[in-house]
C-alpha cells in the first residue's frame, strides 16, 4: 500500500504545514518547550501512518494507527494549551483540520479491522 495515496495521510501533511506556521509565532522561550512538543507529536502522525503502510500486514498497521491517534490527541491538548496561555487564539481551520485527520484515522482504523475479521 502507497502511504501516499491515503487521504489520511494526505490530511495529517496538511497538518503538519499549519501546525509549523502557527509555532512560529510562539515566545522563544518555548522553543525546546510547546513548540518542539507540538512539531514532534505533528510529525509523528504522517509518520506512523507511512511506516504502518509499509508494515507486512494490517494488524501492525492498526497499531501504527493507534500510535499516530496518540500523537493527534498529544496535540490536541498542546493545542489547547497554547490557547490557555495566550500563545494563540482558537482558530477554525486547525480545529477542522485536527477532526478531519482524527475521523479519518478512526475510520481507516475501523476499515483494516474489520477486513482484519
Amino acid at each position: 500500500m502507497n502511504h501516499k495515496e491515503l487521504d489520511v495521510w494526505k490530511k495529517s501533511m496538511d497538518l503538519v504545514e499549519i501546525i509549523y506556521v502557527l509555532t512560529k509565532s510562539f515566545p522563544d522561550d518555548e522553543k525546546f518547550g510547546l513548540i518542539s512538543q507540538m512539531r514532534r507529536c505533528v510529525v509523528s502522525i504522517p509518520s506512523n501512518i507511512a511506516e504502518g503502510a509499509g508494515r507486512k500486514g494490517n494488524k501492525e498497521f492498526i497499531q501504527f494507527l493507534h500510535i499516530a491517534l496518540g500523537s493527534l490527541a498529544e496535540l490536541e491538548t498542546q493545542y489547547l494549551i497554547a490557547d490557555r496561555l495566550k500563545y494563540i487564539k482558537m482558530n477554525e481551520e486547525v480545529i477542522t483540520k485536527l477532526n478531519d485527520v482524527k475521523r479519518l484515522l478512526l475510520g481507516f482504523r475501523n476499515y483494516l479491522m474489520k477486513s482484519e475479521k
